[in-house]
């Protein structure tokens, strides 16, 4: 799925759109909450340099790095694992966004803006067809804003496939860092209805003295605990 049509039926800006932004909320693919974990082969390539390791996610959805030395790459191929597990984590909108109002804002190509007021004041979104096509979050004295380009339909909700990610002051608008680019591909294990991650390439523009990236994770031999 490609989002680059304009969106129709759009809300008036101000009214309350709550139950768009839940729509789009409710339809992320996430696991069962008895998920029980998997296991596979790991392997970083950057380059000409490529290494591999194994790798466990449990049922705490905690990620096992094993036979990768490079504290680096160990730490960064942890934090991939980490990181797509924490949003497949299954909980509902109340739980989520139970303590906060939604207002629809303007539209264009993206999506149609919502506002968010109450306990996460400050937040935005923008959403499309029952997809979060923007996200712009106050996260820990920063923000973090996401666009998703195209997504993976697994017949059970979407995933995020193609999408940029931007780190920046909340109070001065000033970019942190340079813009990342991913690309995730994800699969189907068996005929469990698990999907996880395949390959995720990491792509950072240039920023200052720092030059530009490219970092490729594989994720093979995957099999259900």
């Amino acid at each position: 799925m490609t989002i680059s049509s304009p969106t129709t039926n759009a809300p008036i800006p101000g009214s309350d759109c709550t139950s768009l932004f839940r729509a789009a909320y409710e339809n992320r693919y996430t696991w069962e909450p008895d998920f029980g974990g998997y296991k596979g082969r790991c392997i970083w390539e950057q380059g000409d340099k490529r290494v591999e390791g194994s790798f466990v996610v449990g049922a705490d959805l905690k990620a096992t790095v094993e036979g990768i030395s490079d504290e680096e790459i160990h730490k960064a191929m942890a934090s991939q694992l980490w990181e797509v597990a924490i949003h497949r984590v299954r909980r509902s909108f109340e739980q989520t966004h139970g303590s906060n109002s939604f207002s629809a804002g303007n539209t264009d190509t993206i999506g149609t803006e919502v506002i968010v007021g109450g306990k996460n004041t400050g937040d935005r979104y923008r959403i499309k067809n029952d997809v979060v096509t923007m996200v712009h979050r106050h996260i820990h004295g920063t923000v973090v804003t996401i666009f998703t380009e195209s997504t993976t339909d697994t017949g059970s909700g979407y995933l995020s496939h193609k999408y940029t990610s931007q780190y920046s002051d909340p109070a001065s608008g000033e970019l942190k860092g340079a813009i990342s680019r991913f690309s995730d591909t994800f699969v189907p294990l068996d005929n469990s209805g698990l999907w996880v991650l395949g390959e995720r390439v990491v792509a950072g523009d240039a920023h200052g003295d720092i030059p530009a990236s490219e970092q490729r994770f594989l994720f093979e031999n995957l099999e259900v605990l």
